[in-house]
Parts: C-alpha cells; sequence; structure tokens
C-alpha cells in the first residue's frame, strides 16, 4: 500500500507582489526539509502520526514560519502557542493552548495526549507533563525574530490611530501536517503561534479538535490555516469529514465547499490540507497564497506557494 504526505506553512502570508526571488527560495527549501523529515517515516513503513509530528517538528524550528521558532508576539510583547495532535485510528488527540517553553509544542500535544487522559491542556500543568517527558525547552531569545517584533510593532501602531489592515499576514500564520501511512491510516498535526498583536489568551482554532485539526480514519485528516475565530464557528475540520461521511462528496469537492463557501463567504481566508484513507490529497485555499508541499509514494514532491 502507498502513503501520501502534505504540509502547510500558512496561507495568504505574503503577498506575491512583496516576494523576492530569494525569499522565495528560503520557503521552499524550508517546505523541502520538512516533508523529507516526514516522509523518511512513511518511506520506512512509520506511523502516520509519527510523520505528521515530525514535519511538524521541523516546520517549527524554521524561523519562517509563524510556530515555534519563529511565532509570533501578543499585544503585550509575549509569545503564546497552540498545537495539536490527532491520530485517525482512534480519534485520540492531544492539544496545548497559550503555552511557552518547549521548543516544539507539537511534542507538548502528543505528550498530553499519550500520558493523560485528556484533550486540551493550559499553563503550568501543560508544562510540567513537557518536563516530565523530557522535552527540550527554549528561553525567549531562541523564539525571537526581529521581523515578528517588527510587525507587532506596526501592528500596535496602527491600533493606536484607530486604523485597521487586513493583511493576511497578521491571522494567518499557522503550520500543519497530514498523512495516510502504508497500513491505510491517517493522522493530523497542526502549531501556531497566533495571530500578531492577539489579546494575551486567545486561542485560535488549532488546537480546537472538529476545527483546525481533525482525523478519523473513516474519512479523512484536516490541518487549517487562516482566520481562527471563522475556522472555529464553522467547525472546519469535521465539518469536511461529515460531508464525505454523510453527504458521500470526494474528499477534494468537501474540502473545497468548505474552504470556499463556508469559509470563503463568512471572512475564513485561508484553507486547509486534507488527505483521505485512499491517499488522496486536497490542499484548496482561498486568498493569494498558501505555504505547502505534498508528496505520494513513488511520485516526486510538488511545492508551491501560489496558485
Amino acid at each position: 500500500m502507498s502513503y501520501s504526505l502534505a504540509i502547510h506553512g500558512g496561507a495568504g502570508t505574503i503577498l506575491k507582489s512583496t516576494m523576492t526571488p530569494d525569499r522565495e527560495a528560503q520557503y521552499r527549501a524550508a517546505l523541502a526539509r520538512a516533508l523529507e523529515a516526514g516522509e523518511v517515516v512513511l518511506r520506512d513503513n512509520g506511523a502516520a502520526l509519527d510523520a505528521v509530528v515530525e514535519a511538524v517538528a521541523a516546520l517549527e524550528d524554521e524561523p519562517l514560519f509563524n510556530a515555534g521558532r519563529g511565532a509570533v508576539f501578543t499585544s503585550d510583547g509575549k509569545h503564546e502557542m497552540d498545537a495539536a495532535v490527532m491520530d485517525g485510528r482512534d480519534r485520540r488527540a492531544g492539544a496545548v493552548a497559550g503555552i511557552f517553553g518547549p521548543r516544539n509544542p507539537i511534542r507538548l500535544a502528543r505528550a498530553v495526549m499519550e500520558r493523560t487522559d485528556h484533550v486540551c491542556l493550559i499553563g503550568p500543568n501543560a508544562l510540567k507533563i513537557g518536563h516530565d517527558a523530557g522535552l527540550p525547552f527554549e528561553d525567549e531569545t531562541y523564539f525571537f525574530t526581529q521581523a515578528r517584533w517588527d510587525a507587532l510593532q506596526e501592528t500596535l501602531a496602527l491600533l493606536a490611530r484607530g486604523e485597521t489592515n487586513d493583511d493576511p499576514a497578521r491571522r494567518h500564520g499557522t503550520v500543519g501536517a497530514v498523512a495516510r501511512d502504508a497500513s491505510g491510516h491517517v493522522a493530523a498535526a497542526t502549531s501556531t503561534g497566533g495571530m500578531t498583536a492577539k489579546a494575551p489568551g486567545r486561542v485560535g482554532d488549532t488546537p480546537m479538535i472538529g476545527a483546525g485539526t481533525f482525523a478519523d480514519d473513516a474519512t479523512c485528516a484536516v490541518s487549517g490555516t487562516g482566520h481562527g475565530e471563522i475556522f472555529i464557528r464553522w467547525t472546519a475540520g469535521a465539518e469536511i469529514a461529515a460531508r464525505m461521511r454523510h453527504g458521500e462528496q470526494s474528499l477534494e469537492d468537501a474540502a473545497r465547499h468548505v474552504v470556499m463557501e463556508d469559509l470563503g463567504r463568512n471572512d475564513g481566508s485561508g484553507g486547509v490540507i486534507a488527505v483521505d484513507r485512499h491517499g488522496n490529497l486536497a490542499l484548496p485555499f482561498n486568498c493569494e497564497g498558501m505555504y505547502r508541499a505534498a508528496v505520494r509514494s513513488g511520485e516526486d514532491a510538488r511545492i508551491e506557494i501560489y496558485r
């Protein structure tokens, strides 16, 4: 049996008009590294869950993306990160919200899934799970990036003047992965720093199972990136699966309807990556671009940013 893997690094985060060749090359190289980190697991007949965690951890290590090392700042200049994993074999899931410290929040989300009876943890007890699991932690200097700090200052200045900015870079930063392994199982993983200048304590769709992260062997695995509040209200991930289960839609039709209609018509700009139990992939988005890469066994990898 074959395997499939797709990853994303956020949707609509850099306008094509401002993208330089050097910057684009950096993004493509980072996506290639993360895709390889996940595919090496699948090539060795590893589990989909292991593959998506490794791919997302690799994206978290890249300062180009809004997760882990490249996370954006809250309005008070802090980092608050969210992450989630879900295993399609039995719908086990783990999530963390508003945390700071673990080098890879996605590994902490997995630790919550495997070491507790709960799905989502926040605060000191979530961090204790990470320490007990022996996960590496980092300080503020590791997570600081000048570009994210400058974006915060620009956003705060706009707000102080009573102005708004619809630049999707301020609300679309997320990374994620979905996979179907050689045994036919699917899994999803998603991680984010949230929205630039978000209110302290704000939690987006990423750690909300059924919104930004979902996986079920009976239908599909989904990881989303975009305007989190809308993904939550329209339960984006679960809605794609429901259309497949109850409406007998294909993965492509279900994912495209949710992204273009349910989300797109309600200020829910962004996109999703999804894989079904047969290994079919769908990567629709309703904004200018989405950092994405995909590979299936026996095929060459595809790395794309714009349409």
